[in-house]
């Protein structure tokens, strides 16, 4: 028993073997942390840093660089002479740290798509600031919420996910592929590039770049994206953080130019139209980590996976999609000299599956005709707010509404409580902008009356649309169309609309790259060998795929909510459909039967007898005498 209780130094072991190891900083890298550019001597000072000191001299007799050590394996180490198992893990855990983004702790968030998110420390400082806080009063999909009662998500848990799927696919190259040297400074630069890319947005998301600025500020070429890189800026300064990024390992201002070159593309005017590599903050062998964030090759990017999947579980919408296949089959092959993203050739089906998903979403929630007048009339009530709307940024100066995008103090401020700062002000220069918000909450909506598809794509501009209002109001029925004496009722001529009274809302619903198939410019790799990289054609895949990738949908709204002067509104849409010669509206024959079109009693397409519908209901509501005129 006493030998069981025999204290431990008492034991024979050499006098060192039970050292307490000497606390160190973690990592202690060279000045340079990105290993892959580290010679010998930086390699050994790495080795000091992290108290392998006894196998520097085999390190340099070796002449390993800081690109051989994602080369170091367990037999390679036995090769060079670390005999011991211990050492060589000792060796390998101390290495593995340099592409690890893993081996400092982070927070962990319990997200309801991706489940328990780990973001890095720095991503915590990041989204802990005043600007990127701001994203959580910035509803994700604007005016769906007034529709959808589930769409109550915003941009900060996007964000979020965005940032997670950014690390998850960064991570997944580079075990799958050691030979990219992916280091942990390019994980950390992605990663926050996913935090980062909507920092820019406004009130209701796209409904503040797409409709309310270029309408406010017609002329000014400005996106959301230019937005997020000003924002970026201004978070960086104002929270102080480049010595925390230096910290963490990061490059400056290197890896700042390639965080904001993952949102928004080649910065600089002449980006677009200069040739070669456009791109400053990584070299051409690394062109693969552009295509992680935002895709501007094919659209195929983490940001598209997080918003698929978080608006169709909070819009109650089945997704057919499933990103996390795309992660597991991600490979980075040469294309054309260069290094992209490519996937297996067996989910060529689910990458359609995708851009279908996509569709969807626009065509029954992001365009729904509902969302869309909503948005239409937030809009009116912010144009007539804007010179009344104050917001105090940098210097004490004062912006309006819509010139707070110049300055990113005053921008911080601005989010969707603009909504209720004029829906609950007592102004008497809000007055208008007040009756509109009401309206809104009290579902006294524009009506709609109805949609029509051109038969041609048309080019949509200000003018165009203003236009197309006035031949609304102009296209006054006269008579059954091919029977002249039958007469519209007289009611209806009774009403005088102006243009004024039409709102004209023209949409593209494709895949995401106008009347392109973005699955062309995608290049896949088969299991035989995974690095040749090739197309697969359309008709190699299914008959059943689009015939065509986009469409153009033109939907008519009526300020007026009575109902004498909304039916006269339908009767003048079904009349411009008529001129116009696009198609008739689906429910022409309800709301105007005396207007559409005859068309011959035959079958369709589809063997379906619908040719008839139409010429029936104008035979109904026809007097006699013009039944026998027929």
């Amino acid at each position: 028993m006493e030998n069981q209780k025999r204290p431990l130094e008492a034991a024979s072991f050499p006098d060192d073997s039970f050292k307490t190891p000497e606390k160190r900083a973690p990592g202690n890298p060279p000045p340079d942390s990105d290993y892959t550019r580290w010679g010998v001597e930086e390699t050994c000072r790495y080795l000091r840093g992290e108290g392998l000191r006894e196998w520097e001299n085999t390190f340099r007799e070796q002449k390993i660089t800081g690109v051989g050590l994602r080369y170091l394996d367990d037999a390679r180490l036995q090769g060079i002479g670390v005999k011991l198992l211990g050492d060589r893990l000792r060796i390998l855990h101390s290495t593995r740290k340099l592409w690890q983004i893993a081996a400092e702790p982070g927070k962990v968030f319990n997200d309801p798509i991706h489940g328990h998110v780990v973001l890095h420390p720095l991503l915590i400082r990041i989204i802990d600031t005043p600007q990127f806080q701001r994203l959580r009063n910035l509803k994700q999909l604007g005016g769906a919420y007034f529709v959808f009662p589930g769409a109550s998500h915003n941009r900060f848990e996007h964000s979020i996910g965005v940032g997670h799927l950014a690390g998850q696919l960064v991570q997944a190259l580079n075990d799958r592929q050691p030979e990219l040297l992916i280091s942990r400074r390019d994980i950390l630069c992605v990663q926050i590039a996913g935090l980062c890319h909507d920092l820019g947005h406004g009130p209701f998301s796209h409904l503040f770049d797409r409709r309310f600025i270029p309408e406010a500020r017609p002329g000014l070429t400005w996106k959301h994206e230019q937005a997020s890189l000003d924002m970026f800026d201004y978070l960086v300064e104002d929270n102080n953080l480049k010595p925390v990024m230096e910290q963490h390992g990061l490059v400056l201002p290197e890896d700042l130019e390639f965080i904001k070159e993952q949102i928004a593309g080649p910065l600089g005017t002449n980006g677009a139209k200069a040739k070669g590599w456009r791109y400053k903050g990584r070299p051409e062998a690394m062109s693969f980590l552009y295509e992680i964030v935002a895709n501007k090759r094919n659209g195929i990017d983490v940001d598209k996976w997080d918003y698929f999947a978080r608006d169709c579980y909070h819009l109650g919408i089945k997704n057919n999609f499933d990103y996390q296949r795309c992660l597991m089959f991600a490979r980075v092959c040469e294309v054309d000299g260069q290094k992209q993203i490519c996937t297996r050739n067996k989910e060529v089906g689910n990458l359609y599956d995708m851009f279908h998903t996509r569709n969807c979403l626009h065509r029954r929630a992001y365009q729904h005709s509902v969302c869309n007048i909503i948005e239409v009339m937030i809009t009116e009530a912010f144009l007539k707010a804007d010179p009344y709307i104050q917001i105090k940024g940098s210097g004490g100066k004062i912006f309006t509404l819509s010139m707070a995008i110049d300055d990113m103090e005053a921008y911080t401020k601005l989010t969707d409580h603009v909504f209720e700062q004029i829906l609950y002000s007592s102004s008497k220069e809000l007055e208008e902008s007040r009756q509109i918000l009401q309206d809104i909450v009290c579902r006294r909506l524009y009506k709609c009356l109805g949609r029509t598809k051109p038969r041609e794509r048309l080019e949509v501009n200000p003018d165009a649309i203003k236009g197309w209002e006035k031949e609304l109001a102009e296209s006054t029925p006269q008579s059954v169309q091919g029977v002249p004496d039958v007469p519209v009722v007289q009611s209806v001529q009774d009403v005088k609309l102006q243009p004024d009274d039409f709102i004209v809302s023209v949409i593209s619903l494709d895949y995401g790259m106008k009347d392109k198939n973005p699955i062309n410019k995608v290049r896949f790799y088969c299991k035989d060998d995974p690095t040749k990289a090739f197309k697969i054609r359309e008709d190699q895949v299914s008959n059943l795929l689009p015939a065509q990738f986009n469409e153009q949908l033109i939907r008519v709204y009526c300020k007026k909510r009575d109902g004498k002067t909304v039916e006269a509104a339908k009767k003048h849409f079904v009349q411009w459909c008529n001129n116009k010669k696009s198609s008739t509206p689906t429910d022409a024959d309800i709301i105007a039967p005396e207007l559409t079109p005859m068309k011959p009693d035959k079958p369709n397409n589809n063997g379906c007898d619908d040719g008839g519908s139409s010429y029936n209901a104008v035979r109904q509501s026809e007097p006699k005498k013009a039944k026998r005129k027929l």
